[in-house]
């Protein structure tokens, strides 16, 4: 349910609502914790939601490509902020404004304001999904 979500994100709360119904039956299936609400449920078994992992994943790949693990021909190309005085940390990204719904949720435009909302990351990519988990793990998002 998680294979190519940088390319395949859904935006309309129907599918996000569908998605998460799969996981939900699927957490049903456990036979101790059948009895438990959704959000219980999650935080026995540890899971997070499909959302959170869509968004951590998209996280993710952003940090690989901002600090050069791709190749440069193939990924998309985002535009760092040059202001030196902007809050936030150094791989912070240029928003542009969309004009039409069709560009508003690719990859590109949809993960900007997330992107720089988080704190200053640092150089390896296990190290940044460690420190983004311990981020985001007092959030709501991660069993809502």
């Amino acid at each position: 349910m998680e294979y190519a979500n940088s390319v395949w994100n859904p935006h309309r709360q129907s599918l996000i609502k569908d998605l998460e119904n799969v996981q939900m039956r699927a957490t049903k299936l456990v036979l101790s914790v059948k009895h438990l609400t959704y959000k219980e449920r999650l935080v026995q078994l540890k899971l997070p939601t499909l959302k959170y992992r869509r968004l951590r994943g998209d996280m993710i790949e952003v940090f690989k490509i901002l600090t050069g693990k791709y190749n440069t021909n193939v990924t998309s190309s985002f535009e760092k902020h040059q202001d030196c005085k902007t809050r936030g940390h150094s791989l912070k990204l240029v928003n542009f404004r969309c004009h039409y719904d069709l560009r508003k949720y690719f990859f590109c435009t949809r993960i900007i304001n997330t992107w720089n909302s988080l704190p200053e990351s640092v150089s390896t990519t296990d190290f940044f999904k460690n420190k983004l988990d311990k981020f985001w793990s007092n959030q709501d998002l991660l069993y809502k």
